[in-house]
């Protein structure tokens, strides 16, 4: 018999040292703000994870550790199951998280001055990575077009033809929600090969796709992308295991992998975290069901999302997503200034939301809604967002 989960239970997080719930007074100067900003949920995850953990635990000794069969099988068996993607064992290594990968790789695959390519506004980590490596981002903006992204190839081209060095793919794209079709990824791919310019996907939310969309892994689409990019993924924005530190790189080049690997033992950061791999395999292995009910329950927020702000904020703009749990909307007609959406959600509303120009200068005027969590908490959130812009003065 399957398991009914209840994703509307409200789950108190505050005092648990969550990153999310307990930094409110230090970061928007007040306790009782309701965060809808960083990107883990407010859901429990599969149940078959909690009880594997917790066995984990009960033995009692928490040693260094190891990857097993197991673990490798779960991998290798939900990426051909959800996505078509056949992948070999010995392409898989591992990182602490996404955002560490994709430092380390900016690391392995460029030299200091090299030019990166993003695609503004992007998820805001990918900036920090390149430019604290002593990179050059390379902005190849998407498009705004009819109420979705897309890519500017043109641009593309002329960048990668300049002699950019790496293109930090957002794959689906955060924060813009757009799941790239086969067709955008393969000319993305066309491009980079013709010029030589190396990939590094990030496809840590692809998993998390709405009805009539498909996500498609960069790397499967050929064996000279394969050769030619990385990939990078992780259980946590799936199944919310964020804070158990476990990602998996995906190194089809066997010469790229062996340098990634050798700089993961430099920085003594190639053991794997005891929980981690145990919270990998588990929802792996058992998490397919959760993730389908989970998937109905944020289509019911979008769609929940979509008719609060059509009835109560008809000027702002949602640009409806695709995938993921992160709504981007347009407040430009409320305000186009940062500090102003700021002291509308902190001061006025009491709540926070991502505040769009860490994206970007595109993201002015922007804010991201994480819709990850029970609908009640979402709609009392953006009920309270609804009220400060109606009965505030904005400048």
């Amino acid at each position: 018999m399957s398991t009914q989960y209840d994703f509307d239970k409200r789950m108190p997080r505050t005092g648990t040292a969550s990153y999310k719930w307990d930094q409110s007074e230090k970061l928007f100067g007040r306790p009782d703000i309701l965060p809808l900003w960083v990107a883990d949920m407010d859901f429990e995850p599969p149940k078959e994870v909690v009880e594997a953990i917790v066995a984990r635990a009960e033995q009692g000794i928490y040693g260094y550790t190891v990857r097993n069969q197991g673990y490798y099988d779960a991998i290798i068996g939900w990426l051909s199951k959800r996505h078509g993607w056949k992948i070999e064992q010995d392409w898989i290594t591992s990182s602490p998280g996404v955002v560490p990968a994709l430092s380390l790789l900016v690391q392995v695959l460029t030299e200091p001055g090299d030019g990166v390519i993003l695609q503004s506004p992007v998820y805001y980590p990918f900036y920090d990575v390149i430019k604290m490596n002593g990179r050059n981002v390379v902005d190849n903006a998407l498009i705004l077009e009819d109420g979705q992204y897309r890519v500017d190839y043109e641009l593309l081209e002329q960048q990668a033809k300049a002699g950019a060095k790496l293109m930090l793919l957002c794959s689906p794209h955060n924060p813009g929600g757009r799941v790239w079709k086969r067709e955008e990824l393969e000319r993305i791919g066309q491009i980079c090969e013709t010029y030589n310019v190396f990939v590094v996907a990030d496809e840590i939310h692809h998993d998390l796709v709405f009805g009539g969309h498909k996500h498609t892994p960069y790397a499967s689409l050929s064996e000279k992308f394969a050769q030619h990019s990385v990939t990078c993924i992780a259980p946590s924005k799936t199944f919310n295991l964020a804070g158990l530190q476990a990602a998996n790189v995906i190194i089809p080049n066997e010469e790229i992998r062996r340098k990634y690997n050798a700089l993961l033992k430099t920085l003594s950061i190639h053991m794997e975290s005891y929980f981690g791999l145990t919270a990998v395999e588990s929802s792996y292995t058992h998490g397919e069901e959760w993730l389908e009910q989970l998937l109905v329950y944020l289509e019911g927020n979008l769609n929940a999302l979509l008719e609060l702000v059509g009835q109560r904020l008809p000027q702002v703009k949602v640009i409806k997503p695709e995938g993921t749990y992160l709504v981007w909307m347009d407040c430009t007609a409320i305000s186009t200034k940062p500090q102003e959406l700021k002291r509308l959600m902190f001061e006025v509303a009491g709540v926070a939301f991502s505040e769009g120009s860490v994206f970007g200068k595109q993201g002015e005027g922007y804010l991201r809604v994480n819709i990850a969590c029970p609908r009640s908490l979402l709609l009392e959130a953006l009920g309270k967002f609804s009220d400060a812009v109606s009965s505030t003065q904005i400048e």
